[in-house]
């Protein structure tokens, strides 16, 4: 079987453009591509005008904050922002939408988005300024809120194991939001903390299929990272 591992430079020409709709893993700093991420904010004047899909604005410095910094991003959907308020900043002066999701019904929008549901009805809200201008249901005489799913472009997702099929495997937190992710997106993208042969990864281990990646990169040791997340 053809490996799938990619150089940086070669993922970034072939997968990502502007425009696109980016679903990005992980929640504070599991489970982020900080090398992926590092590397593409160095393209602000090839990619930009991006909407994307993350728990939360990361710290500032660190993950989507680099982009955030280079004007490339257009909108954020998220469940969490308050780690970071230069994005908060951002938001107020009006140089970034935001859309905030309670964060279940953000991870049922994406788990919906990858298995082919486009909506579905949920009850949370109701009465708040979450419901705010919003589409609602009657079911058997009682309200609900339409849920859209989500979808995206491409996931850029980190993995602590990876085989060159893209087999992947995560260590506890670490998976947060990446799994369904890569069922929610046209392409998706690995960065993996240490990529091994075939075979090495049990089957009854893995969290995520080789036939949904369609690339690896090696992710690069990182000042920040915490060794037990």
């Amino acid at each position: 079987m053809k490996s799938k591992v990619f150089e940086l430079d070669g993922v970034i020409d072939r997968y990502l453009k502007t425009g696109q709709t980016w679903m990005i893993g992980g929640f504070g700093r599991g489970g982020v591509p900080f090398t992926l991420l590092e590397k593409i904010a160095r393209h602000p004047q090839t990619l930009s005008n991006l909407t994307l899909i993350k728990n939360d604005a990361n710290e500032p410095g660190l993950g989507i904050d680099l982009l955030f910094r280079q004007g490339m991003v257009n909108k954020l959907i998220a469940t969490h922002i308050g780690l970071n308020p230069d994005f908060i900043d951002r938001m107020n002066r009006g140089e970034i939408a935001c859309e905030l999701v309670p964060q279940g019904i953000f991870a049922e929008r994406i788990r919906a988005g990858g298995v082919g549901i486009p909506a579905f009805l949920s009850d949370i809200g109701l009465g708040t300024e979450v419901a705010e201008g919003r589409e609602t249901l009657n079911l058997n005489g009682r309200p609900y809120l339409v849920e859209y799913a989500l979808r995206g472009d491409v996931a850029l997702v980190c993995a602590d194991i990876v085989d060159l099929a893209g087999n992947a495997w995560w260590r506890g937190s670490n998976r947060n939001m990446c799994v369904p992710m890569a069922y929610a997106c046209r392409t998706t993208i690995l960065e993996a903390s240490e990529i091994v042969d075939i075979g090495v990864i049990a089957p009854e281990n893995v969290h995520v299929p080789g036939v949904l990646v369609d690339a690896i990169v090696q992710a690069q040791p990182r000042a920040h990272a915490r060794q037990d997340a």
